[in-house]
């Protein structure tokens, strides 16, 4: 009897502890989709401000941390200990990635700006943070106030260079100087920490490790090191070579490459008990980062990370980081806080100033710098809240420091909206269009694509804009690629690139290849002299998209932007409904770029071959007036020299011999005082058009003398089938009474009258059209956000 009542107590407690467990794992699955959902909300909120990601972050751990029925959850011993070993994961995960990011042969490049700057801002910080550390009386170990030292000299680069790629100064040049300089400094102090980590053991108050436990440790790091410089890369490349790109990753060969990096990463801390979140880092530091692996490794992880874990990570800091024990009716606490954030800030902007005046920096970019490299992360909160844990620093320092973490990061926006304003005084006022193009200048467009079907059409645009061979013609080739959650997580520093960051997403690089591919296979077979490309990237959400492109054509001073119509051509040759995000970058671009701007609708331009020796396309410009059409024509003059186009200019000219009310409200019109000007522009543009390329009968000239825009209308329908291409101005007429009243049926007001009419679904399935419009001149240039030079 009593084996039976001792059976049934064991029973009946097993299954309480089991109720208990499923109650607790059920508030848990709770509390972790509540954090994911809250971020998105909260970041949503945050974004008018262009706060990162990690403030929204954050705030929401925060707040679940104080719900009752989580609190109580997760302050369960059992439970806790769960969610440390959850949080060791994520922070192996991450330093492992943000190893595999930077390039080992970092140090390689010590002679480098970006170096001076880093070094000096992680030494000012840490002899600053070691003379001011002890006043504080934060702590009495001497070698507790070194750690804390190292853990403010550092700069979390990954978060750095998120947050210059979305406030969008990441191509400028001193926003790829800060995230280089950010990765060398990150790397620098977190190899210090495992210095440190590597002599001093912090579970025993950093007493000094033995010469056989130092010697052991070193030991397995090489040897980890040695596996994963030389014996990954084998692996690596073999995995690669089976898997190419394009085609799908067999499971076995994925479950080796993952299996490889697990016995690489835990080589140290199970053979020489190193800490496993450094030695992830300097695991992935020493791997190679080419390849599919490495790149699906990064984009995999960070995109989970950032939608998933990084939401539990703050959960996990304010469950573990007792507020109670912070001390908040306390002003000293507050001082402490303080006085940390100083010290870094001050640390980080007087070793900028310092190295900026030995390398000529103007003092106030010094000062953005250092502020930009002051910014802190997830590794720094880590290391504070993990401290109290283990019992190496109290609980209000490691509050004071996360709380310090923060600070560092919601001032930055405000530090890059003052960088941009700077760059806005500086820039240069000049009028870049094609109408004032020097003949002994080359000229420069901006080629953007949204994806490969783009290319064939944006290949024939080359071939006809070519012009002649000296100067030539300069093309960048942008491609668009929408800053999606996903993509965002696959964003990673680019040392010594054109751009500041890359894209590690799989599809992300097959569409880029692709395009550069075909570029190449086109520059390689045709007779190219005279042709320069060069690929760029417009990374951006499609909200920011034209900032990013207007950026681009401001750094790269081009003379036109051409962007493609956001509608696609379907096999019937008709066009699709589009995509109207892309519809809106078009609009923003036409209002802010700071230069001309092209829309190109293809309705068939990209299945055309375009000879050299015969003609092969019929082409023509229609010119009624104003400044947008006196762009098209300076345009078409290097179109026209082209052997493979048959080019014709059709212009639009007022009959003035009818008698009639409408005849003379014309009259009356045009005896205007700025209609009249425009008038006198135009004659003068289209004399010398004619007197270059008509006159020599290298081009057709055409004339049709019209009454009213209905007249226009019908004139426009009358053209349907000649010609393949109409290269047409947007705009931009005073008072034209040949285009009065033809809005009233617009359907795409970025097109312009002409262009609208001729790019309409009931229009020749096999006629495309370049809309054209000139570049307002304002003094000032509208459309920096993130392009400038100012250093």
């Amino acid at each position: 009897m009593d084996f039976l009542k001792n059976n049934a107590a064991e029973e009946a407690r097993c299954q309480t502890a089991m109720t208990v467990r499923m109650a607790s794992i059920a508030v848990y699955a709770l509390g972790f989709f509540l954090a994911m959902i809250l971020c998105n909300f909260v970041h949503f909120l945050l974004r008018p401000f262009s706060q990162p990601r990690i403030i929204s972050e954050a705030m929401v751990g925060l707040f679940l941390s104080n719900i009752p029925g989580i609190r109580n959850s997760l302050d369960d011993t059992e439970t806790q200990q769960t969610l440390n070993y959850i949080v060791d994961v994520i922070m192996i995960c991450h330093m492992f990635v943000v190893g595999l990011e930077i390039d080992p042969n970092i140090f390689q490049h010590l002679h480098l700006r970006e170096t001076k700057v880093a070094y000096s801002g992680v030494l000012a910080t840490f002899v600053l943070a070691n003379f001011l550390a002890p006043h504080l009386k934060m702590s009495s170990d001497m070698m507790v106030n070194i750690g804390l030292c190292l853990v403010l000299s550092g700069t979390a680069s990954p978060l750095l260079t998120r947050i210059i790629t979305d406030l969008k100064i990441g191509k400028s040049d001193i926003g790829r100087f800060v995230v280089s300089a950010g990765v060398h400094s990150d790397v620098v102090s977190t190899l210090l920490i495992s210095l440190g980590y590597l002599v001093f053991d912090p579970t025993e108050k950093f007493q000094t490790r033995d010469p056989r436990s130092v010697a052991k440790m070193l030991t397995t790091l090489v040897f980890q090191t040695v596996l994963a410089s030389r014996a990954a890369r084998v692996v690596m490349d073999w995995v690669n070579h089976e898997n190419p790109e394009g085609k799908p990753m067999k499971g076995s060969h994925l479950v080796i490459a993952i299996a490889f990096v697990v016995l690489v990463c835990s080589t140290s801390p199970y053979f020489g008990e190193f800490n496993k979140v450094l030695s992830a880092f300097l695991a992935g530091l020493f791997m190679p980062r080419e390849g599919r692996i490495s790149k699906m490794l990064i984009s995999k992880v960070n995109y989970v990370f950032t939608t998933i874990f990084y939401p539990l990570f703050f959960l996990w800091v304010w469950t573990s980081a007792d507020l109670s024990k912070f001390g908040a009716d306390r002003w000293q606490t507050w001082v402490n806080v303080v006085c940390l954030f100083l010290i870094t800030t001050v640390g980080k902007v007087v070793g900028s100033l310092v190295s900026g005046v030995m390398l000529g920096f103007h003092w106030p970019e010094s000062v953005a710098i250092g502020l930009l490299l002051n910014t802190k992360g997830h590794f720094q909160v880590f290391l504070a809240v993990y401290g109290p844990i283990l019992g190496i620093i109290p609980g209000s320092l490691g509050l004071s420091v996360v709380f310090m973490t923060f600070l560092t990061i919601v001032y930055t926006p405000l530090v890059v909206a003052k960088i941009i304003r700077w760059a806005r005084k500086r820039s240069p006022a000049q009028r870049m269009a094609l109408q004032w193009l020097n003949a002994s200048d080359g000229l420069r467009i901006l080629l953007c694509l949204r994806g490969k079907h783009n290319v064939s059409c944006a290949i024939n645009f080359i071939e006809i804009s070519r012009g002649p061979v000296d100067p030539g013609i300069m093309i960048y080739l942008a491609d668009m690629i929408e800053l999606t959650d996903r993509v965002a997580a696959t964003v990673t520093s680019n040392q010594g690139g054109v751009d500041a960051v890359t894209v590690t997403d799989p599809e992300v690089i097959r569409m880029r290849e692709e395009i550069n591919t075909s570029v190449q296979n086109y520059i390689s077979t045709e007779c190219s002299d005279g042709i320069s490309v060069k690929q760029m990237m417009a990374l951006s959400t499609l909200n920011s998209m034209h900032q990013d492109i207007c950026i681009l054509a401001e750094d790269l001073m081009v003379h036109m932007v051409v962007m493609p119509f956001h509608k696609n051509r379907t096999p019937d040759g008709k066009l699709d409904t589009g995509n109207s995000g892309f519809r809106h970058v078009n609009r923003k671009v036409l209002r802010h770029a700071p230069c001309s701007v092209g829309i190109l609708v293809d309705r068939g331009l990209g299945a055309i071959t375009i000879s050299k020796t015969s003609v092969s396309l019929n082409a023509a410009v229609i010119f009624i007036g104003g400044k947008d059409d006196r762009e098209a024509l300076s345009y078409v003059g290097r179109v026209a020299r082209h052997p493979g186009v048959k080019l014709t200019v059709i212009r639009f000219l007022l009959e003035a011999g009818e008698d009639s009310v409408t005849s003379r409200i014309n009259k009356a019109k045009a005896e205007s005082a700025e209609h009249q000007e425009e008038m006198k522009l135009d004659d003068e543009c289209f004399a010398q058009f004619y007197d270059r390329h008509v006159s020599c009968g290298r081009v057709a000239y055409r004339e049709k003398y019209l009454v009213n825009s209905s007249q226009t209308f019908s004139t426009l329908r009358s053209l349907e089938g000649q010609y393949e291409l109409f290269i047409v101005g947007r705009g931009g007429r005073v008072n034209s009474v040949l285009t009065v009243g033809m809005n009233d049926w617009e359907e795409c007001p970025e097109l312009g009258l002409i262009g609208d009419i001729l790019s309409a679904s009931d229009y020749s399935v096999a006629t495309s059209v370049l809309i054209i419009q000139q570049h307002s001149f304002k003094g000032e240039i509208d459309g920096l956000q993130e392009e400038f030079s100012i250093m």
